[in-house]
């Protein structure tokens, strides 16, 4: 059984990918209302993109949730470059037996524009064979520790993380260009941290807000922004680049 939270798509088709190959079940945990029954599970896997070198906090909130037993457990985890030691510290909440890294394209940003189209499809094409060799080892229940760490893991998976939960997570700089906005309601219906309600027909957020980048990454008029940096940016979901 494998749990996974996703933003832009990444963790999503990672956690598919590899259910469909070790031919298990996958689950949303952002639209999970209760725990499966996992007691006579054989594997149990979460998935989980890095935000700040750290752990989205719907998925600390499930871990913490998740009884212990028997099975072989597994987290894998999709970044632009390095996790720090984000498995590390998931592994305390839940003991994981294997941990992974999978590079995918960023989506962050509101720091950066999108990655050429070349470097996000060879990103794809990477990941898929990392992806087939995750799934051996989990199948045969290889106790692995491959995730690309970086550069002083340890003080961007404490302080830098500390800092972005703290500080980087406000919503205050979303707005919408209520001349672009037809109105959809796709943001809303699809935010996991159900921060979002429509007012007159345009987008309204709350406080709470997981800095998944879901709303402003596949808003199909590209009427979201996120301070004015974000209007000169390319917009990102995996969808576009899976056809």
């Amino acid at each position: 059984m494998i749990f996974y939270f996703s933003g832009t798509g990444n963790s999503k088709w990672v956690a598919k990918n590899i259910a469909e190959r070790i031919n298990d079940k996958v689950y949303d945990i952002s639209k999970l209302n209760e725990i499966p029954e996992i007691k006579k599970e054989k594997q149990i896997g979460l998935v989980f993109p890095i935000y700040a070198w750290g752990i989205p906090e719907p998925m600390i909130l499930f871990a913490k949730k998740i009884i212990k037993s028997n099975a072989f457990t597994f987290g894998i985890c999709t970044c632009g470059a390095d996790a720090g030691i984000a498995l590390k510290k998931l592994s305390k909440i839940y003991q994981l037996d294997s941990c992974y890294s999978v590079i995918m394209p960023s989506n962050y940003i509101i720091g950066e524009d999108i990655e050429k189209e070349c470097i996000i499809l060879n990103k794809i094409e990477n990941a898929k064979k990392e992806i087939d060799k995750i799934s051996r080892e989990i199948m045969q229940k290889q106790k692995i520790y491959r995730v690309n760490e970086g550069k002083y893991p340890k003080l961007k998976s404490t302080i830098v993380n500390t800092g972005f939960n703290k500080f980087a997570r406000t919503t205050k700089p979303f707005y919408v260009d209520k001349e672009k906005c037809n109105g959809c309601g796709l943001c809303a219906k699809s935010c996991p941290a159900s921060t979002i309600t429509l007012v007159d027909g345009n987008p309204i957020w709350d406080t709470k807000c997981y800095q998944c980048l879901r709303c402003i990454n596949y808003c199909p008029q590209k009427a979201i922004q996120y301070g004015k940096e974000t209007e000169k940016r390319g917009r990102y979901n995996i969808e576009k680049y899976l056809k």
